[in-house]
């Protein structure tokens, strides 16, 4: 019965979403009714990824759920990249990688934490992912420390060439993780009972709640600049951190989902593969797009205030993953530091 109903509020939610949008409803009432729908969607893309990761392993399920949700992303970018309105996108990556690395992730941690006293996922993986994260962080530091003396047709230069660097530093790492060194970078075995659905019905549902999340998200971040004019809020909170949190809502659930499971490793590939897929790949791929699109180029020069956020999420998050292993105090921390960069971006 309870399944029902979820099943039911999904798709009566969805659909008065559809029609609040295309019967351009007051942008408040959308707001509220798309944001509704997405705790729904965000459920049915959570149920998709465990079952999934029941037939592909906790890794690649993970994987699976954030380039699903990352795609979706990718697509709204590219149009905005199109319009020109590059801080925008900025913006909205950098709420992403500190989103995921902070909010999600410790939304996870100290979640599972307060079922389970410790949970632990595999620390070679660990180890990994904190080298990746630095990376990113070198790769978006450097070009804003030397940009200054650099003419617009030299950063632009750089800023390809970089970006290209990126895109293959992160294809060699999907060969490494999932091909040739799988074995020792993925998470023992766990039984967690049986999957509620088919593979193939699996892999259909997932890209199904991917395509849902994608429209959901679109309606409702196309209600937020009136929304928050109305309520006063600045482009780069709205940018870093409004935009970021609902354009990742799915992520969100389905990562806390999964600790709550004991899925640690789940969790983990969900928020943290998620901030390196935006950092290493996403972001460059957008670069790389609007040099095929006419006018200016996007250049990978992050402001002050984008790069101090991302440095300050990896360096907390490398801190706390590096043993494999967490607790809820460890999530709780990550929690403190999102909302701390939170009131920062809100009042500047």
């Amino acid at each position: 019965m309870k399944g029902k109903l979820f099943y039911v509020g999904l798709i009566l939610t969805f659909a008065l979403s559809a029609v609040a949008h295309y019967m351009h409803l007051n942008a408040t009432l959308q707001f509220v009714i798309s944001a509704i729908a997405i705790i729904f969607v965000a459920g049915f893309l959570g149920k998709a990824t465990e079952s999934v990761a029941h037939y592909a392993g906790e890794r690649m399920g993970g994987f699976l759920n954030a380039t699903f949700g990352n795609a979706a992303e990718l697509i709204i970018a590219i149009f905005l990249v199109k319009d020109g309105m590059f801080e925008v996108v900025k913006a909205s990556l950098t709420g992403s990688i500190i989103g995921n690395l902070l909010l999600v992730l410790g939304l996870s941690i100290f979640a599972g934490g307060l079922k389970f006293k410790e949970q632990s996922f595999n620390v070679k993986l660990a180890s990994h992912n904190s080298s990746l994260m630095i990376l990113g962080v070198i790769a978006l530091f450097i070009p804003a420390i030397f940009a200054g003396g650099l003419t617009t047709k030299e950063t632009s230069s750089m800023s390809i060439i970089v970006a290209v660097l990126l895109v293959a530093a992160y294809l060699l790492w999907l060969l490494f993780s999932m091909v040739t060194h799988k074995e020792i970078l993925s998470e023992e075995a766990i039984e967690h009972g049986e999957a509620p659905w088919s593979k193939s019905m699996s892999i259909m549902f997932l890209v199904l709640a991917t395509v849902m999340v994608a429209f959901t998200s679109e309606w409702l971040v196309g209600t937020l600049e009136e929304v928050t004019h109305k309520f006063g809020l600045s482009e780069l909170f709205v940018g870093a951190f409004l935009i970021a949190i609902i354009g990742n809502a799915a992520e969100h659930s389905a990562a806390v989902m999964m600790a709550m499971k004991n899925k640690m490793g789940a969790a983990v590939e969900i928020a943290i593969g998620s901030s390196l897929q935006i950092a290493l790949f996403v972001a460059p791929v957008l670069i790389i797009a609007s040099f095929f699109m006419g006018g200016t180029p996007m250049n990978i020069v992050f402001t002050t205030y984008e790069l101090a956020a991302i440095g300050v999420a990896v360096f907390i998050t490398k801190s706390i993953t590096q043993d494999g292993s967490t607790n809820w105090y460890e999530g709780l921390l990550l929690l403190v530091v999102y909302i701390i960069l939170g009131v920062v971006f809100f009042l500047v």
